[in-house]
C-alpha cells in the first residue's frame, strides 16, 4: 500500500501470518520495486527464525510479486507461492483488512511531513497491532499472545 507524505509517497509492503494475524515482516521505501517486497519477505523469514520450509505465501498478481527475483526468493526460502485472481480483493482478505485498519486508525487521521515521520508512526502502529490488537478469530487475544499460546506444549488429557 502507499502513504502520502510531504516528501511524496511512502510505499509499504508487508507479510502477515494468516493464522495469527501477526505482521511478520514489512518494508517501507520511496519506490515500489521488487526489493521492497523481497525485503518484507526476508524480514518475515527472520521473524520465524528461518523456519520457512513448506510455508505458503499468498499475494496478489502485482508485478513485484510476479517478478523473477521475488519468485526466486520464495523458492530459496523453501516456500510455496500462491497468487490471487486478478482484480479479486477477497482472495487476499486478511491483508486487505490489515491495510484498512492501518489506514483508518493511523494514515487517514494525520498528515506526515516526512517519510521518516510516517515510518516511525507505522512501526509503532504495527507493534501495537501485534501486541495489543484483539481479534475475535483468535479468541479475543492479540497476535503475539495467540502465537505464544499456540506454541505452548499441550497437556495430554487423562485417558
Amino acid at each position: 500500500t502507499y502513504i502520502a507524505t510531504g516528501e511524496g509517497w511512502l510505499y509499504l509492503a508487508s507479510v502477515l501470518d494468516l493464522g495469527s494475524r501477526r505482521w511478520l515482516g514489512y518494508s517501507m521505501a520511496d519506490h515500489m520495486r521488487t526489493e521492497l517486497v523481497v525485503d518484507a519477505l526476508t524480514m518475515a523469514a527472520g521473524t520465524r527464525g528461518g523456519r520457512t520450509d513448506g510455508i505458503i505465501f499468498h499475494g496478489d498478481r502485482g508485478s513485484q510479486y510476479m517478478s523473477h527475483d521475488y519468485r526466486q526468493q520464495v523458492a530459496d526460502l523453501g516456500m510455496l507461492q500462491s497468487v490471487g485472481r486478478t482484480g479479486v480483493c477477497w482472495d487476499n482478505a486478511v491483508a486487505e483488512s490489515a491495510w484498512s485498519s492501518l489506514k483508518r486508525e493511523l494514515v487517514h487521521r494525520r498528515r506526515f511531513a516526512t517519510r521518516f515521520e510516517a515510518r516511525q508512526a507505522i512501526f509503532a502502529w504495527i507493534n501495537r497491532y501485534n501486541t495489543r490488537r484483539r481479534h475475535s478469530s483468535l479468541g479475543y487475544t492479540a497476535p503475539n499472545e495467540w502465537e505464544t499460546n499456540y506454541h505452548q506444549p499441550k497437556a495430554n488429557p487423562a485417558a
